[in-house]
């Protein structure tokens, strides 16, 4: 095995990603780095090995034959790898990593972890916010928190809780609204010109979605969320996100109702780290947690 000693292994695991994932991007986001650290690493294998690994073409990046031929072992010895590394790792109990949306993550999950914490001083969990959904057998991640109508495959996976949505804004705001009516003479809060769930929630009421009124545009549903407590308008909000706010007063809801979009909370946990009891300890945890942050508010019905 001397012969990798010419090759360090992020090269390996750059050109085994570019080929699996097909792109530059993709597969800097799998390995957590920038697509410029992803292209130097495949420069730096191919002048080392002497030979050309990939050609360009318009959809992205294509193997060449040999490139082909060897990608299946170097995919296979990766899985291999990885699984190695966990089953070292879980003889240190203890740790636990955790991929997680950012938006939730910062807006839920980091309030809370300091009661999981003290209920288990002894477990350290680390936390790593990506927005794609990494295939947890190749990588280093015991715990996917995911969102969605499957936790995907290749996964042990638990339903965690519903993803209901219902409008939210300002408490001054919200006292004004008495109507779906008159709601919809508001301002209309936007996520990318996105109108997540408002068909949802509608539909529950027996309302068409109509042309909503313009408003202020934000890149995320995080920064929506903050123009809402700002009285810039009404957002669709997803109950775990605005839970916290609503229970501390900057937002309220102005109408009753929560309604589902037909999408769900997982606990997705890699196959390799299925034997750590942390995993177990921090899924119930989390569960109950869910549970309690969404039930810790009602809307106020209408007089």
């Amino acid at each position: 095995m001397q012969n990798l000693n010419r090759i360090p292994p992020s090269y390996l695991r750059a050109i085994e990603a570019i080929g699996r994932c097909g792109s530059l991007s993709e597969a800097a986001a799998e390995l957590g780095v920038t697509s410029g650290a992803v292209s130097q690493r495949l420069a730096k294998a191919e002048a080392a090995l002497g030979i050309t690994l990939f050609h360009r073409a318009p959809g992205g990046l294509v193997p060449t034959d040999l490139c082909a031929r060897v990608l299946p072992g170097l995919t296979q010895g990766m899985e291999m790898l990885s699984s190695a590394v966990t089953q070292i790792e879980t003889a240190d109990r203890c740790s636990l990593t955790v991929s997680v949306a950012p938006l939730f993550a910062s807006r839920w999950l980091v309030w809370r972890l300091q009661k999981f914490y003290e209920l288990e001083p002894a477990i350290n969990i680390r936390v790593d916010p990506r927005v794609s959904v990494l295939d947890l057998r190749r990588s280093e991640i015991d715990v996917g928190l995911r969102v969605g109508t499957s936790p995907g495959s290749g996964v042990i996976a638990s339903d965690m809780l519903e993803q209901k949505v219902f409008p939210v804004c300002a408490p001054e705001l919200a006292a004004r609204i008495t109507s779906i009516d008159e709601m919809l003479r508001q301002p209309i809060l936007r996520e990318n010109d996105r109108m997540l769930g408002w068909d949802v929630w509608l539909r529950a009421q027996g309302r068409a979605l109509p042309t909503l009124p313009p408003g202020p545009t934000y890149g995320d549903a995080g920064m929506c969320l903050d123009a809402a407590m700002a009285g810039q308008g009404v957002f669709m909000a997803w109950e775990t996100l605005a839970c916290d706010a609503l229970a501390r007063g900057q937002l309220a809801a102005p109408l009753p109702g929560r309604y589902s979009t037909g999408q769900r909370y997982w606990f997705a946990i890699n196959p390799d780290s299925a034997g750590k009891p942390a995993v177990r300890r921090f899924q119930g945890w989390l569960m109950d947690e869910l549970n309690r942050s969404v039930a810790q508010w009602e809307p106020r019905e209408t007089g």
